[in-house]
């Protein structure tokens, strides 16, 4: 579990440094958008929904909601870490819990999460987001690897 602990803690860490950075040294929301390549720039966002500015919570009992439902989500998320044998799915669980808890401290203390990182390319934006989207991404590609690709080769019965 330790190492699941460690991924989520620092995930978790560059998470918030990346945002004080951002939000205040920066200072990226007086700026709205600033170009730093031809397809990379820092773009202010809030997003008060999920993933991908879905099911935005324009309430603060929806806010306080998407807070409880995360937190639910993340405590499951240590529950099975807890019980994790593999090394992948160790640091993809730590990913994930991480980036949920980087989210969830916005929530609470901002009101709304803060997305900065925009990608694009010629005609073609991305979505703007952020370190813990990132690590939340990056987790549940380890998680589905790891159950379609290599849990599903330990699992298979002996041939005859």
């Amino acid at each position: 579990m330790r190492l699941g602990l460690v991924i989520a803690s620092i995930a978790l860490v560059l998470d918030q440094l990346s945002k004080y950075w951002i939000l205040i040294v920066y200072d990226l929301p007086q700026k709205a958008s600033v170009e730093i390549l031809p397809f990379f720039s820092l773009t202010m966002v809030w997003n008060k929904g999920i993933s991908l500015g879905l099911f935005q919570a324009g309430s603060d009992i929806a806010r306080w909601a998407l807070v409880a439902v995360t937190a639910i989500v993340t405590v499951f998320l240590v529950f099975w870490l807890a019980k994790a044998q593999a090394k992948i799915l160790k640091i993809a669980l730590g990913l994930v819990i991480g980036g949920a808890l980087g989210n969830i401290i916005d929530r609470i203390h901002l009101g709304a999460v803060a997305d900065f990182i925009h990608l694009h390319a010629f005609d073609y934006s991305f979505y703007v987001f952020n370190v813990a989207d990132a690590a939340i991404t990056i987790g549940v590609g380890l998680l589905l690897l790891d159950a379609y690709l290599l849990s599903g080769k330990k699992d298979k019965p002996p041939e005859n």
